[in-house]
C-alpha cells in the first residue's frame, strides 16, 4: 500500500465525518434522548449487530457498564453478540436469523431500548431483532448506512435511525464508532450534567 492510498483513506473518512455531521446531529440527539429516558426510568439497553457491528455493540455496552470519560455508577447495557452458547444453540436449533430476536424476547421489556447496528440496514437477524423489540414496546435506535435498508422502513416516529450517507462499509463503520462516542457522551451529560474535567 502506498502513502497516497493511506492518505486517501484518511481524507475520505474525514470528509464523510464532516458531511455526515450536518445530517446526523438531530438523529443522534434523538437517540440520546431515547436512551436517557429509558435509563432514567430504570430500563436497559440491548445491542446487536454482525461482524464489525458486533464489536461496536460490545464497545458500546462496555462504555455504559464501565465508563466513557467520567467516573459514575454503571449503566445497564448488554451486547447480545457475546454468549456463544446462546448464539450457537439458537443458530443450530432454529436459524441464524433468530440469534438476536430470541434474546430480545428473553431479556427485553417495554421501555427498554434496542441498539440495532447494520451498515446496510438489511441484516436479517438484526431486522428480526427490531421486529421483536417493537412487538415488546421497546424503542429502537438504529445505526445504518446507505439508504437505511429494511430497518429504516420498520421504525416508528418514536425511534431513531442514524443513517450514514455513504455506500462503503468501512466508512459507515467509522462514522458508527464516532456516533457511539457521541451517544455515550450525550448520555453522561444528560444523566450527570456538565462537561468532563480535563
Amino acid at each position: 500500500m502506498t502513502n497516497e492510498q493511506i492518505l486517501m483513506h484518511f481524507r475520505e473518512s474525514a470528509e464523510l465525518k464532516m458531511q455526515a455531521a450536518e445530517v446526523l446531529a438531530d438523529p443522534i440527539a434523538k437517540a440520546v434522548d431515547i436512551m436517557f429516558t429509558a435509563l432514567s426510568n430504570g430500563n436497559k439497553i440491548l445491542a446487536c449487530g454482525n461482524g464489525g457491528s458486533a464489536a461496536d455493540c460490545q464497545h458500546f455496552a462496555a462504555e455504559l457498564v464501565g465508563r466513557f470519560e467520567r467516573e459514575r455508577l454503571p449503566l445497564p447495557a448488554m451486547a447480545l453478540t457475546t454468549d456463544t452458547s446462546i448464539i450457537s444453540a439458537v443458530g443450530n436449533d432454529y436459524s441464524f436469523s433468530e440469534i438476536y430476536s430470541k434474546q430480545v424476547q428473553a431479556f427485553g421489556q417495554a421501555g427498554d431500548v434496542l441498539l440495532a447496528i447494520s451498515t446496510s440496514g438489511n441484516s436479517g437477524n438484526v431486522v428480526q431483532a427490531v421486529e421483536a423489540a417493537l412487538e415488546r414496546e421497546m424503542r429502537v435506535v438504529a445505526l445504518t448506512g446507505k439508504n437505511g435498508g429494511v430497518i429504516a422502513t420498520m421504525l416508528t416516529p418514536e425511534d431513531a435511525n442514524i443513517c450514514v450517507p455513504h455506500e462503503r462499509t468501512a466508512r459507515i463503520q467509522e462514522v458508527h464508532l464516532l456516533t457511539i462516542h457521541c451517544i455515550c457522551d450525550g448520555i453522561d451529560n444528560a444523566l450527570f450534567g456538565g462537561e468532563v474535567n480535563e
